[in-house]
């Protein structure tokens, strides 16, 4: 079941208001998501917004705007290591077709480097998939907390179990 987003109040909150990822790292409960991982360089946490069960993200700590001026290379390919290792959890846990892996944002809004990591599901039909099935104007789903809280229980339970 799905919900309207209202993308005017999503739009100026990312433009106006603090860093969604640096308040989650300092612990605003306003800011709070459900995470996957973490380690000393980088978290995991579903998407408050999620367009797809297991839609999640993957962020430096660091606040780093600029994947290419502002990360190294070892930082960044250490980043899509997670990238990697949660795309591998998400098809474990959803049986996944596919796995969208997107980077979003600009100095205008969202700027934290963040990828959104999103299981596609299986029998999707093609209309419904690719930029269609990760655009929140087509709304977002209404999962109870407790959802959210079991599946990312479920995604981080494979993700530990994963070598690299």
């Amino acid at each position: 079941m799905r919900r309207p987003l209202d993308l005017s109040a999503h739009v100026a909150r990312s433009q106006n208001g603090p860093c969604f990822i640096c308040q989650l790292l300092d612990g605003n409960p306003d800011y709070a998501h459900h995470i996957i991982a973490q380690d000393d360089d980088s978290i995991v946490f579903l998407s408050k917004y999620p367009t797809l069960p297991g839609y999640a993200l993957v962020c430096p700590k660091p606040h780093y705007q600029d994947l290419a001026r502002d990360m190294s290379t070892t930082q960044y390919l250490a980043l899509q290591g997670v990238v990697h290792r949660l795309s591998r959890a998400l098809s474990q846990v959803f049986d996944a077709e596919r796995i969208y892996v997107l980077s979003l944002g600009s100095a205008q809004g969202n700027s934290h480097v963040h990828f959104h990591v999103v299981p596609l599901p299986k029998g999707v039909p093609y209309a419904d998939q690719q930029y269609h099935a990760l655009m929140a104007e087509h709304g977002v789903l209404d999962l109870p907390d407790a959802e959210m809280a079991a599946t990312a229980a479920r995604i981080a339970a494979v993700y530990r179990d994963l070598s690299d």
